[in-house]
């Protein structure tokens, strides 16, 4: 979530209620991130994400100093580049990885995971006045549970069918979960 665009920018860019989509990511700072690293650069540095603030941490980063692995991680890390008409070819995220796993799990038990975190943080972080989200702690149960579902179905759910589910294929390797978060099946893309 480093890589997202801080929230001042999206809000100019009226991507706010989009964030998480491909077009809220700074997608060519990641691939010079990803390049520097795979090049064998010493301390590349990347920014750092706050799930409290819901922004990116101006100034703040994050040091990477030749890893033998890195894990990245990111909804639409495997989405290829789409040139627009008479664009030349360029590198995009998924060009870096040596080897990528989708984590799949069935749409229904994500919408729930996604309504029990929400209220989970609705009586913890969400608490604090600092916190982005402190205006969903005021929430009775009933209107959280609807707030958290509207949010999902929305912005959450279309990112998902859009930007998530047509990557699934690329992966290497599928690990579906079932309710219980547990890994239920195992898909091996022979190598």
């Amino acid at each position: 979530d480093g890589f997202l665009y801080p929230n001042k920018l999206l809000e100019e860019r009226g991507l706010m209620q989009r964030k998480g989509f491909p077009e809220s990511f700074d997608i060519k700072r990641l691939i010079r991130f990803l390049s520097d690293v795979k090049a064998g650069s010493p301390r590349v540095e990347a920014p750092v994400y706050s799930h409290f603030t819901y922004d990116v941490l101006q100034g703040e980063t994050v040091t990477v100093d030749q890893p033998d692995i890195l894990v990245v991680e990111g909804l639409n890390v495997l989405q290829p580049w789409k040139p627009a008409d008479g664009d030349e070819p360029q590198p995009f995220v998924s060009d870096f990885f040596d080897f990528s796993i989708y984590l799949d799990a069935d749409e229904e038990a994500i919408r729930r995971w996604y309504i029990e975190r929400f209220l989970s943080l609705r009586r913890t972080s969400f608490k604090d006045p600092a916190a982005y989200f402190h205006r969903y702690s005021k929430l009775t149960e009933e209107e959280a549970v609807e707030t958290a579902d509207a949010i999902w179905t929305s912005i959450n759910l279309a990112n998902l069918h859009k930007n998530i589910l047509p990557t699934r294929q690329r992966a290497d390797l599928i690990l579906r979960k079932g309710d219980d978060h547990r890994i239920r099946d195992v898909y091996l893309r022979k190598i």
